[in-house]
């Protein structure tokens, strides 16, 4: 999301009267006229999540920084963490625990009277809440197959899971759009590999944000030039509209936690440490200086997740188009086509594969591929899917080695197998829609919308 610092002269006298709280020693602070939010922890494993565990295994509390010194944000909590500015600088989301036992919920501090109200929770941690446009927000929820995208109105009510392939999936951000970035494991569902992905605000149009996948990156935030800023843990990077490969940032040598904030003078707050045997503190830096200059620190604990108390740009509205429908609409203009190298022989079917209630692929059917390689098929919405690319013997020439999902009623249409989100349509009608306007029925059950009856 576009990250503007604003005035915020009416919040501060506010947050004076308002906030109380023990002052720590820190180091040498570089004074912002904006207070910052952030998580301090004793220990912090950022991508513990992913893997189904607990980021803040010793707890976590959100400080307020401001004017050199560090308060509590809110009172009478065993933890709170994850931080979420409203876009008019207002209100604050987090993720809290009144008791130690307790499963993290997420909360909501109003700040012209220092109030706090449950938004949402339960017996599953819910982590990592975001804003949307809309008075809605986007969060990570636990379930038995990892932390899944769910989001909610800001009463709690409404709740609308947003990703539907197996493992950890969690918000990093809303960007300008109003997509969301995620970071998930590559090949998405089955991998090992932190990675950064795209969902729009229905759960729709799930893609990679990037396809020149290998390191692992994660804690991505977008700048106001549209950039979106993430770590690789030693080193920074930036994704660019005009590079279909990421940038890299050549920042000063340090470990980098992510989730970078852009400061109105062109300088990054950032979380970073010498090594792993030392703590994340808060540092700002210039980009393109040789070195960080500390910002704020304390002695044992990590200093994570910044976000500044100031307004900033609301992202677009996302308008769902989604159909009443039990299945999603899938057009591939031409299966030859790939990043990993288009196929010189064209496949004879494709097929497709679900997983069963045990977790195992199975196959769901296949249908023909069209001479310029276009191929339309129904498949089954809010499951995970894959295509494997048959020739004429029924053997496999391709792969999909991740899994990703459609939204029932969602229509989509993609360039190829993976071909990137830079590749654009050729101007021409696909071969297959000539042929039949009825997408085969691949969904395993028979399509039904509001007005089809089932096909078998």
């Amino acid at each position: 999301m576009n990250r503007l610092p604003g005035r915020c002269a009416t919040i501060l006298p506010l947050l004076a009267l308002l906030l109380c709280g023990f002052r720590t020693t820190q180091t040498p602070t570089h004074r912002l006229s904006i207070p910052v939010i952030a998580t301090a922890a004793p220990a912090y494993d950022a991508l513990a999540a992913l893997r189904g565990g607990e980021r803040f295994p010793r707890g976590a509390q959100l400080l307020l920084i401001e004017n050199g010194g560090a308060a509590l944000l809110v009172h009478g909590f065993a933890a709170s963490a994850d931080a979420s500015v409203s876009f008019d600088a207002q209100r604050v989301l987090f993720a809290g625990k009144k008791t130690a036992g307790d499963a993290w919920a997420i909360w909501e501090l109003t700040l012209s009277d220092h109030s706090v109200r449950k938004v949402i929770g339960g017996a599953q941690d819910m982590v990592r809440p975001i804003y949307l446009p809309g008075d809605r927000l986007v969060y990570g929820r636990r379930t038995q197959k990892g932390f899944q995208l769910e989001s909610a109105s800001l009463d709690g009510s409404g709740p609308l899971p947003l990703s539907y392939a197996p493992g950890s999936a969690l918000p990093d951000d809303v960007l300008s759009d109003g997509r969301i970035l995620f970071e998930s494991m590559f090949p998405l569902g089955e991998g090992n590999t932190p990675e950064m992905f795209l969902v729009y605000s229905d759960g729709s149009g799930v893609e990679s944000y990037r396809c020149d996948h290998g390191e692992a990156r994660w804690g991505g935030r977008q700048l106001a030039s549209g950039d979106v800023v993430f770590t690789h843990g030693p080193r920074l990077a930036r994704f660019t509209s005009p590079s279909a490969h990421e940038v890299n940032v050549a920042a000063p040598r340090a470990e980098y936690a992510g989730a970078i904030e852009a400061l109105e003078s062109g300088d990054w707050l950032l979380s970073a440490r010498q090594s792993s045997k030392t703590a994340y503190a808060l540092e700002q830096w210039t980009p393109g200086a040789a070195e960080l200059r500390a910002f704020y620190s304390r002695a044992g604990e990590n200093l994570v997740e910044p976000a500044l108390l100031a307004p900033r740009q609301r992202p677009n509205k996302h308008p769902s188009a989604l159909h009443q429908w039990t299945y999603g609409n899938l057009l591939a203009i031409d299966a030859r086509e790939s990043r990993l190298g288009d196929l010189n022989k064209l496949p004879a079917r494709v097929q497709m594969e679900t997983l069963d209630e045990n977790g195992k692929p199975v196959v769901l059917g296949t249908a023909p591929v069209a001479g310029d390689g276009s191929f339309f098929v129904a498949a089954p919405g809010d499951r995970p899917i894959r295509f494997a690319l048959l020739d004429a013997g029924g053997a496999a020439v391709r792969r999909q080695r991740g899994w990703f999902w459609i939204r029932s009623g969602e229509q989509r249409v993609c360039v190829g197998c993976h071909t990137g989100p830079e590749r654009s349509f050729e101007n021409r009608v696909p071969a297959v829609l000539l042929i039949t306007t009825t997408p085969a029925d691949l969904t395993g059950a028979g399509m039904r919308g509001p007005f089809e009856e089932p096909t078998r």
